[in-house]
């Protein structure tokens, strides 16, 4: 019954969202905060800084996660794993905040996208997050301390928690900010990869992971109703480095890591590909009179070679990943299921 009222969040973070996206539009319009559409042959004026009202939206729903779980008792939250989760994605969305402020091609340079998100870390890293057991082939499971002479003891999850969050948190927060700047396209491969984690965490009880998912997909919800072919505003740095890191946190706080990073396998492939151009590549495309949208004649991004298959709209370019995606969290699914992947349950 308690999965039910975990739901709770994603009504919140919807309804929010649905509601504050319209006037801050029209904000964003008044006040000069406007990007051009790339993709479009016109290259209209949208407004920018969408990120923000998705994680307003996410706060308000995950604080009602918060609220349910402390004063209604209707399910149980530890909250200081749950705090230091709310506040390492707090940071990456302030700092894809400020960068959308500096302004595109202005604002944080690429070594300090790598390098920030470390710090967004920390807080996971103090709670020191308990990682599954490590098994090696053909010896099995790996015991979590090893004791060696004069006293020294080495631990797995002291290991885990310094360099495997940070890197996770850091690493997941820059791939879902190359794989960008298309309508639709962004907020939309973060839903589905976020839905297929709620769906694992739902089943195996990782309420945590659970109400952060929920919380995070009723708020992209709302925006892909703004965001959607033709955009009525574009999510930002704020909105990709914040879903990046949804995904670290939400995958380390269920013990889905291995799942996490199956799901991301588009970006591991734009990572290799924005590596070819030292990350100057971009994913747009050629935009034609016709409204067409032609892949440039070097292909420096993942979209390119969709934009390739055949002529077509920027809209069906993001139905076409999405499409693949979709399978690939399908796959991940039927792995669970059939305990290919396993998940440590409580």
């Amino acid at each position: 019954m308690q999965e039910i009222f975990q739901f709770i969040p994603a009504i919140v973070s919807f309804v929010s969202v649905l509601i504050i996206m319209p006037p801050f539009i029209k904000k964003m319009y008044e006040h000069g905060f406007v990007g051009t559409n790339m993709n479009n042959y016109n290259k209209p004026k949208i407004a920018e800084l969408g990120g923000a009202v998705v994680f307003f939206g996410f706060a308000l729903g995950a604080f009602s996660g918060i609220f349910v779980a402390t004063y209604l008792n209707l399910f149980k939250l530890d909250l200081g794993v749950f705090f230091a989760g709310l506040c390492t994605i707090a940071i990456i969305a302030f700092i894809g905040f400020i960068d959308d402020i500096i302004g595109w091609k202005k604002g944080i340079r690429q070594w300090q996208h790598a390098l920030f998100p470390i710090f967004a870390a920390l807080p996971l890293m103090a709670v020191r997050i308990a990682n599954p057991p490590i098994s090696i082939p053909f010896i099995g499971l790996l015991p979590n301390e090893f004791f060696l002479p004069f006293g020294i003891v080495i631990s797995f999850g002291f290991a885990y928690s310094l360099f495997a969050i940070p890197i996770g948190v850091t690493g997941a927060s820059n791939a879902t900010n190359m794989l960008a700047g298309l309508n639709g396209l962004e907020a939309g491969l973060a839903l589905l990869i976020i839905s297929t984690l709620a769906i694992i965490s739902i089943a195996n009880g990782k309420i945590e992971a659970a109400v952060f998912a929920l919380s995070i997909i009723g708020a992209l919800i709302a925006f892909l109703y703004y965001n959607w072919f033709p955009a009525k505003i574009l999510g930002g740095d704020a909105l990709t480095l914040m879903a990046g890191a949804s995904i670290a946190v939400i995958s380390i706080l269920g013990d889905m890591e291995k799942i996490g990073i199956a799901l991301m396998i588009l970006y591991f492939i734009e990572l290799f590909l924005k590596a070819r151009t030292k990350f100057q590549g971009e994913s747009f495309g050629v935009p034609q009179k016709t409204g067409l949208l032609l892949s440039p004649k070097e292909k420096k991004s993942l979209t390119h070679y969709f934009m390739a298959i055949s002529p077509t709209t920027e809209k069906n370019v993001v139905k076409r990943i999405l499409f693949v995606q979709g399978i690939i969290c399908i796959l991940a699914l039927i792995a669970v299921y059939f305990n290919y992947i396993r998940i440590i349950t409580i």
